[in-house]
Order: C-alpha cells, then structure tokens, then sequence
C-alpha cells in the first residue's frame, strides 16, 4: 500500500467519525413548551419551576413548573402574568414550617 492511500482512508475514517458526531447531537429533541396556559396551578402541588426563554432553541418564552408527580406544566411568562410572579416567589420563599401543638397532658406551672 503507498502512504497516499493510507492517508486517504484515515482522512475517511476521521471525516466519517466526525460526521456521526454532529449528526447526534442535531438529533436531541429539545424539551421546550410548544404552548401556554393561563389556567392557574394550584401552590400545594408545585415544587419547582424553569424560564425557557425564545433565544435558545425553544420558539416561545414560558415558565415551566414542575408538579410533586414530575409533571411539566407550561404557564406564560413572569412578566405577562400576575399570578405566574406570584407562584415563582410562593417556590423561592422555600417551605413554611407550621409550630407544632403540643398534644398530651399540659404541664403544671409550679
């Protein structure tokens, strides 16, 4: 074999190689909101939230809240709806801690 063809073939297996690459990385669907709904989520069911945003690869801007079941609802954005800022400061605010009641007997003072 002369040094042409096997610099030939290894520029085919590399251009081949390299093809396949970029290849799958177009084939990764992108998991964006195609639509949005005003419809209001309920807090108690809530646990996180996502901002897509249209710059990217999805062709909208949206919230995408996540439900305790691993649900992904998409609502409008923040700054075109009230109750969509509301709910995202209701998730950053973190958990709110009820006191506890103390049950049994109570305790005479002495």
């Amino acid at each position: 074999m002369n040094s042409l063809t096997l610099w030939a073939g290894a520029l085919l297996i590399l251009s081949v190689s390299l093809w396949s690459c970029t290849t799958a990385q177009d084939d990764v669907a992108a998991d964006c909101c195609l639509t949005t709904s005003d419809r209001r989520i309920p807090q108690k069911v809530v646990t996180s939230f996502n901002i897509q945003t249209s710059d990217g690869v999805c062709r909208i801007p949206a919230t995408i809240f996540v439900t305790k079941k691993g649900l992904k609802l998409c609502a409008p954005f923040p700054s075109e709806n009230n109750w969509v800022s509301k709910l995202i400061d209701y998730i950053l605010a973190g958990p709110v801690t009820k006191p506890r009641k103390h049950r049994g007997k109570k305790q005479r003072q002495q």
